[in-house]
């Protein structure tokens, strides 16, 4: 038996890695009105944008239940030699708390550890990945453990946002909010410090936002495993990705963000998660 690592649809990682890395991956809620679609399971991510960009009502987001989290520690109880879930940051969702309500609802005996990831997209999921290796070089719960949590404060977010507007709505703004009075056309840089949105400054136009993102990538020294994320702009993402120097480029995750971010952060999102060496 081995460890066996749980995350949520906030990490947005590779549905091939996750596959391949047998990663648990717990839906989130996707509420457009009055329909509720489970993340992944009921809703696909192409017909997500396409509701989000074309229709009228809104979507909002709610974290997994207690159960559903109590339903796949049961499980997996049963095979693995522990269980590490690694979840988005504490300051962003409820889904950490749910989790924690989970562990007190199992009835098989396996050690469950919960860790923050103090991040999202895929910072978390960069974190996420690395565990999952571990774990199949069957590597002790302890062992990972202390790995992710030696990552956590070396996992970097970084992102151009076209525009607020989305993450005001979703009420995930946090310090960033110091942002929303920018003139028109004046693109907002937020990064995640310490679990939370904070302001990274502005720039006055997207290129100058692509330039300022680049310079963050090919500034970076010791990096583990980079991610360059986007929810609207692939060409982008990729140009971005092949302009990096301080990491190998066929290396590098070009991930389009899932569902529940693109919720908060609307289109036009571009950024780089990164994870250094400790």
């Amino acid at each position: 038996m081995a460890v066996r690592i749980i995350t949520d649809r906030t990490c947005d990682i590779p549905a091939e890695l996750e596959k391949e890395l047998n990663i648990i991956n717990i839906p989130v809620y996707l509420i457009f009105g009055k329909t509720t679609f489970r993340d992944g399971v009921d809703i696909t991510t192409d017909q997500f944008y396409q509701k989000l960009l074309h229709e009228p009502v809104y979507p909002t987001t709610s974290q997994p239940t207690p159960k559903d989290f109590a339903d796949v520690f049961n499980n997996l109880s049963q095979e693995a030699d522990g269980i590490l879930a690694i979840h988005i940051s504490k300051k962003l969702s409820g889904t950490i708390n749910s989790a924690e309500q989970a562990v007190k609802m199992v009835t098989t005996k396996g050690p469950i550890e919960i860790i923050d990831s103090l991040s999202v997209s895929m910072g978390l999921g960069l974190q996420v990945i690395a565990a999952a290796r571990m774990a199949k070089q069957s590597k002790k719960l302890a062992e990972i453990s202390a790995a992710v949590k030696s990552m956590v404060p070396n996992t970097k977010v970084f992102i151009l946002f076209d525009t607020l507007e989305y993450l005001a709505k979703g009420g995930r703004i946090g310090k960033a909010k110091s942002l929303m009075g920018a003139i028109l056309n004046v693109k907002p840089m937020i990064s995640v410090k310490d679990g939370e949105m904070m302001p990274s400054g502005q720039v006055r136009s997207r290129a100058k936002g692509k330039e300022k993102l680049l310079e963050f990538a090919n500034g970076l020294k010791g990096v583990e495993d980079l991610a360059v994320i986007h929810s609207t702009t692939p060409d982008e993402a990729r140009e971005l990705a092949n302009s990096i120097t301080s990491f190998p480029k066929e290396r590098i995750h070009v991930q389009r963000i899932g569902p529940v971010l693109a919720t908060h952060a609307g289109p036009g999102v571009l950024g780089i998660a990164v994870r250094t060496r400790s």
